[in-house]
Order: C-alpha cells, then sequence, then structure tokens
C-alpha cells in the first residue's frame, strides 16, 4: 500500500515559482503529477519512472516544471517556474505500485495551486 501526501502549494504572482512536495510511504514504481480545475477532467501534468528516471511532461509544462526524486526524503517534487494563471488547478500526485502496469492506483488528497495575473 502507498499513502501520499502532497504539499508546497499557494498562492503566486504570474511569472513566479512554488514547488509541490509528494510525500510517499510505500513501495512504488511510477510517481506522476496531474492538476484539475472545477467542472475539468483530471489532466496529466508529468511523470517520473523509479527504475529508469525517465520523466514525462505535459507539452504545457515543458521548460517550465521539472519532476524529480528527492531519496533523501523519499519525495517526488515538482519544481514549477514561469507560472500562469492556466496554471492555477488543484495538483494532486498518484503512485503506481504494480510493477509491469500502467497507470496509478494511489493518488494524494490534493494541493491548490493559484496564479495571479
Amino acid at each position: 500500500q502507498v499513502q501520499l501526501v502532497e504539499s508546497g502549494g499557494g498562492l503566486v504572482q504570474a511569472g513566479g515559482s512554488l514547488r509541490l512536495s509528494c510525500a510517499a510511504s510505500g513501495r512504488w514504481y511510477a510517481m506522476g503529477w496531474f492538476r484539475q480545475v472545477p467542472g475539468n477532467e483530471r489532466e496529466f501534468v508529468a511523470s517520473i519512472r523509479l527504475n529508469s528516471g525517465r520523466t514525462d511532461y505535459a507539452d504545457s509544462v515543458k521548460g517550465r516544471f521539472t519532476i524529480s526524486r528527492n531519496n533523501a526524503k523519499n519525495t517526488v517534487d515538482l519544481q514549477m517556474n514561469t507560472l500562469k494563471p492556466e496554471d492555477t488547478a488543484v495538483y494532486y500526485c498518484a503512485a503506481n505500485s504494480e510493477v509491469g502496469t500502467t497507470g496509478y492506483n494511489y493518488w494524494g488528497q490534493g494541493t491548490q495551486v493559484t496564479v495571479s495575473s
């Protein structure tokens, strides 16, 4: 079983930066960040794989966001730079705990990110 706790959300002006952190307990093979605006579907933001370290990003955040793993703290962080008002959403981290499968079977509770113009 994997438990996930996000932190680091908040209010920032456009052009600013925030760093989200997802503390994970348990064994996972891939971790992802997603975001959701009320009334919209949850959308993929970024992901990282445990064994290969491969990272993937949504086109909308490439070059601005960086996903990384902090081994010492057992967290997966999302560094968000050059934030835009359209980045405003609730951000969720998710984990895949089943090797050889795709998708995510554990989710955090979410953290609000608000970018003011």
